[in-house]
């Protein structure tokens, strides 16, 4: 009488194993093709070749950041507004990538005329924007090499302006606040705002992180 009951109890828990073995198979096969299905992020266009100079006096290429996923934004060191803020948002993007992370961090100065690289290598040790340099380059070069790259390829908008009444002489450039993301065969890939009405910096490099790592896996 107990042999046949100790067989039944054997193939009940024979049965739920195998049943959740076929349950995980299953979710993992499902995560699989989600994987394999997920939306890729959209292709804007081809970053032209450029050349321009570091803050430290070197010349930088697109050539240079083959095979690296990289972020820019643009901002000028006399900015009395944005500029400082997005600073310190791209520091909080570099500190939150995981450490020895290939991704290049670009920054584009809008003031070539006087954004030299001594003036912003300076601009970036004040800040603290300087702590890893070769991860987080500040870029200038002529008006014609910084348009070609930053509004014809990355898209972003860059205005000289004459200050008005009430406005400080410092108050020089109309440009976008934004972070551009390229990946590691020079595509634009995306676009991430940082500030502004609505806008929650915390969701916003969230977001970014998730493309970065995206990007890093594909081929």
């Amino acid at each position: 009488m107990n042999k046949p009951l100790r067989s039944s109890k054997w193939f009940v828990i024979t049965g739920v194993f195998l049943t959740g073995a076929l349950l995980l198979l299953a979710f993992f096969l499902a995560y699989l093709r989600g994987l394999s299905n997920r939306e890729r992020l959209p292709v804007y266009g081809q970053v032209a070749e450029f050349t321009l100079t570091n803050q430290f006096g070197a010349p930088v290429s697109l050539a240079d950041l083959q095979g690296k996923v990289w972020v820019a934004d643009i901002i000028f060191t006399r900015c009395p507004g944005p500029c400082l803020r997005m600073g310190k948002q791209m520091k909080e993007l570099q500190q939150a990538l995981p450490a020895g992370s290939p991704v290049q961090l670009i920054s584009l100065t809008a003031d070539a005329d006087y954004d030299t690289p001594a003036v912003l290598k300076t601009y970036a040790v004040r800040y603290g924007f300087a702590e890893n340099t070769n991860q987080w380059q500040f870029l200038t070069g002529t008006k014609r090499q910084i348009v070609n790259l930053a509004v014809n390829s990355l898209k972003f908008v860059a205005v000289e302006k004459t200050p008005g009444p009430g406005e400080v002489p410092e108050d020089l450039f109309i440009h976008s606040t934004s972070f551009a993301l390229v990946d590691k065969h020079g595509k634009f890939r995306g676009v991430f705002e940082t500030g502004g009405e609505g806008v929650d910096f915390q969701q916003t490099k969230a977001k970014l992180l998730n493309a970065i790592r995206q990007l890093e896996h594909e081929p």
